[in-house]
């Protein structure tokens, strides 16, 4: 009984030590996972503006092919030989790594 006292003794404190740590567990969460995805978000839409014809790209499903036609919202890319594929711009991942 006198444990459950010294829980529920300050019962009426302030809501402002109520909301705290709650505050503090957002802060934590915005600077660590928010913002660093936000940055990357960014740099992977300024990279997509940036793209031209013949850069190597890879898309969300894993193909690989070079850009051969730029359009308003979509990029034409040659994945074989042959073989032209229509691709939206928010398919594309990342730029391939140049080859040494």
């Amino acid at each position: 009984m006198t444990l459950s006292l010294l829980f529920f003794q300050d019962a009426g404190g302030s809501i402002i030590w109520t909301l705290l740590p709650f505050v503090f567990i957002f802060g934590i969460f915005y600077f660590l996972v928010i913002l660093p995805q936000k940055r990357q978000k960014q740099q992977l839409q300024e990279m997509i503006t940036q793209l031209k014809i013949n850069d190597e790209v890879v898309t969300n499903g894993g193909i690989i092919g070079r850009i051969k036609e730029v359009k308003d919202t979509s990029f034409i890319i040659q994945s074989a030989e042959k073989s032209f594929i229509e691709v939206g711009k928010s398919a594309i991942v990342g730029r391939r790594a140049e080859k040494a």
